[in-house]
């Protein structure tokens, strides 16, 4: 009789038959020492480890190669793991209490399972072709495939074969398949990952030739990959980010909106457009300073990095002064320093700059001018750049945008410290970011960096980086594209990748077009309107109607703050994205849901309009069984279903989860106004519900690393649904640093009939009842680490 774990080795080596392996591959002996996995072939040596039950890391060393141990992905630690290894039916077992790898002796074949589920297995695994190295592995058959960086060529990846060489895509619509982001993981639709640690340019197939392959190919540098896996996606996400790092939590003001365009010329510019946002009482948080804040000209200025005092006479004065209204300042940056800049001698005598073979800086033609590039991997390169920073962040400057970051030319000849450019140019804008982060931890360690980045490799995350998805055209393609852009990114634990809301390229004036992408940017990570400045990105230079639908929707984006920062501090506790794909709760694998409709953290559908003149919209409500709420008008929809909905210029479909909590507040005109005061919890009751919960995070939305200083309040709500009443308990936790808040809750219960008494702690306490919208609302007293328990008598 069979044990239960023969019965699953044979059931991995049985789905493994029909992989072609190549049979000139075997295994000649093995060693476990320590935990580790190490495997002799007649090719070369296996190494496997791992880093959690959930988490193996195998690496491949050919014969005549080293070892690369230096990964720039993984920052987990490998511990507190005890594999156990024996040899079974020629294969060797090795278990991790989650992750059973198969080593089959000869042919050698290497197979991943989780829990005893079949995932992946290597297929010809290791070969050589055309100077490329390989490393190649059987997929199923209906298995569907995400991942491999920003691209918009469809939400399920399997049959393309994509560049890992990350490049900017100017003006692309609603297609790229190369973009600023290529990032070497899969992820599959059986709930693993495959990330391939090794950050040097090559391809990622996910099956072209449709034979059931999937290749990593490199040009060179480590054969190592980690398998990832979880019951569930919010497994793989809180695996892969702690295996990979997880995003701090950026700056409260990060949330607001931001005026941005390609560019502000002059400081008079900067501040009337500034007070065109108070005078209208649009809220506002940050202005975007493009290239004119160094010089005159688009050419022959980039790396003066400092004020053009001619245009910006006293920068000084007008940081002070636009923090003093609530408004930061972010500057752009890049990495280029041209010939003709005020700064090139400095450059050159700092060897701060990437050279030739001679050791001359080397120099380059590009857009912008005759140029060199700053060197990230040399100590005088990172020294030189850092302090240019930490001279304007001591000015005043509060963020920092780094562009063409990719870089965005990038000689392979031209020679970096200790690498070419080859190596290391898909962890360039991955390393700048780094730099930021490292240096604000060194010299300013109680605050949080803002670092809006266009380029970056796997893990970028833990540096803070906000990445955008890149010069993408004005069109209606444009925003068609933005969803799976930033859901893919999110899965791949980027979760703050956004757009130009608007679109950035084309001077097309299309006021329905900039409406819809505001609407939908609600919806995503960081609501920043940018655009060429022939037509304005700005809602303040908008027709009347188009200001008016614009600033709806900012106001909206306020109103959600508190929801909004509760869902960035889930993702810099668990890696959650904040943008999540219905698959994530729902399996079935219809287009129509992948990304025409999305989740926004846990409570909120949404179905961007992207099309011109839409009056309907199709909307897929995942889940059977469950209920989804319209958010606007309370009309109930059931799950499962696809269902074709009304359009209306003054929104997008937006519905909330039944059982869902939604903490909302005041619109303020800037988030220096937010207190966090003054809550207004929405609850969607729904009888299917029975009990429910959700939260609130809060802190000062400066200080860094807040929660783990003890900085901090957390309210965590639930309900329970009785025959006969409803109950809503709120219960306050303060961090061992934070001084308890004294918030005030309104409390606003969606979708109940009038109660006959409201109870507040056992008494009896006014409220008021809505009989059309069916919203019941009960004002609860502001109080300190409050606890109460709220009883609707139905």
């Amino acid at each position: 009789m069979k044990t239960k774990n023969t019965a699953a080795l044979a059931l991995i080596l049985a789905c493994q038959t029909a992989f072609a392996q190549n049979a000139a591959r075997h295994v000649q002996s093995w060693t476990e020492k320590d935990g580790v996995l190490d495997i002799v072939t007649n090719d070369g040596r296996y190494l496997i480890k791992p880093y959690s039950p959930a988490i193996v890391e195998t690496t491949f060393i050919p014969n005549g190669e080293r070892q690369e141990p230096v990964s720039h992905a993984v920052v987990l630690a490998p511990g507190g793991v005890h594999p156990t290894v024996r040899e079974v039916d020629g294969a060797i077992e090795y278990a991790t209490g989650g992750i059973t790898v198969t080593v089959q002796r000869q042919p050698l074949r290497i197979a991943y399972a989780y829990k005893g589920k079949p995932l992946v297995a290597e297929k010809l695994g290791y070969t050589r072709k055309d100077g490329m190295e390989a490393l190649e592995f059987a997929l199923d058959g209906d298995e569907a495939l995400y991942g491999a960086g920003a691209r918009a060529v469809g939400m399920n990846r399997r049959g393309h074969r994509f560049q890992l060489y990350n490049k900017a895509h100017y003006g692309y619509g609603n297609r790229s398949e190369l973009l600023n982001f290529t990032i070497p993981v899969a992820l599959s639709s059986k709930k693993y990952a495959l990330h391939f640690d090794n950050p040097q340019t090559g391809w990622l197939d996910f099956d072209s030739r449709r034979d059931g392959t999937l290749t990593y190919e490199t040009s060179g540098g480590r054969k190592t990959y980690q398998v990832v896996a979880g019951d569930a996606w919010a497994d793989i996400m809180a695996n892969y980010t702690s295996l990979t790092g997880r995003q701090p939590l950026p700056p409260r003001w990060a949330f607001g909106n931001f005026a941005s365009r390609f560019g502000y010329h002059t400081e008079a510019e900067v501040r009337d457009t500034v007070k065109r946002f108070q005078d209208d009482k649009i809220p506002l948080d940050a202005v975007v300073l493009d290239l004119y804040w160094f010089g005159k000209e688009v050419k022959g200025t980039m790396g003066n990095l400092a004020w053009d005092k001619q245009s910006f006479p006293n920068p000084e004065g007008m940081l002070r002064d636009l923090k003093q209204q609530g408004v930061n300042t972010v500057v752009i940056t890049e990495p280029f320093v041209v010939t003709t800049s005020q700064r090139w001698q400095e450059a050159v005598a700092a060897k701060a700059l990437a050279t030739k073979a001679d050791g001359a800086p080397y120099t380059y033609d590009f857009f912008f001018g005759n140029t060199g590039l700053i060197d990230l991997y040399s100590p005088a390169g990172r020294g030189w750049f850092w302090n240019i920073y930490k001279d304007l962040k001591r000015q005043g400057v509060a963020g920092w945008w780094g562009d063409l970051g990719e870089p965005e030319v990038h000689p392979a000849d031209l020679r970096h410290v200790g690498a070419s450019a080859d190596e290391v140019h898909n962890i360039y804008g991955h390393d700048w970011a780094r730099l930021i982060a490292e240096g604000y931890a060194r010299e300013f360690p109680d605050e949080r960096p803002f670092i809006l980045m266009r380029a970056g490799y796997s893990g970028s995350q833990r540096f803070g980086m906000i990445p955008w998805s890149g010069d993408v055209s004005r069109s209606w393609g444009g925003l068609q594209s933005q969803m799976e852009i930033a859901l893919q990114m999110g899965m791949q634990g980027l979760a703050y990748m956004h757009s130009d809301l608007g679109g950035f390229a084309g001077p097309v004036l299309d006021d329905e077009l900039y409406v819809r992408w505001l609407q939908y940017g609600v919806f995503q990570p960081v609501f920043r309107p940018h655009a060429q400045e022939e037509v304005p990105s700005e809602p303040v230079f908008r027709t009347p109607r188009t200001k008016q639908l614009a600033a709806d929707a900012i106001r909206l984006r306020y109103a959600l703050l508190p929801y909004h920062y509760t869902m960035a501090f889930e993702n810099s506790t668990t890696g959650m994205p904040l943008m999540r794909p219905v698959l994530f709760e729902d399996d079935q694998n219809d287009a129509n849901m992948l990304a025409a409709t999305y989740l926004w953290g846990d409570s909120f559908l949404v179905a961007p309009i992207t099309e011109a003149g839409a009056t309907r919209k199709e909307v897929y409500f995942p889940t059977k069984g469950s209920a989804w709420f319209d958010f606007h008008t309370g009309e109930r929809h059931k799950g499962g279903i696809l269902e074709t909905v009304p359009v209306t210029a003054e929104r997008i479909p937006v519905y909330v989860r039944a059982g869902a909590f939604v903490p909302m507040t005041p619109v303020v005109q800037s988030t220096r106004d937010y207190t966090g005061r003054a809550i207004n919890l929405h609850y969607w009751h729904d009888a299917g519900v029975t009990a429910s919960q959700g939260m609130l995070y809060d802190d000062d939305g400066a200080t860094a690393d807040a929660w783990r200083k003890g900085r901090y309040e957390i309210a965590r709500f639930t309900s329970a649904a009785h025959p006969a009443a409803l109950e809503i308990a709120i219960a306050t936790e303060t961090g061992s640093a934070m001084a308890p808040v004294v918030r005030a809750y309104t409390v606003h219960v969606h979708g109940v009939a009038k109660p006959k008494r409201v109870l507040l702690d056992g008494r009896a306490v006014p409220s008021s009842w809505d009989g059309k919208q069916r919203v019941l609302k009960v004002a609860l007293p502001g109080r300190a680490k409050l606890a109460a328990r709220l009883v609707m008598e139905l």
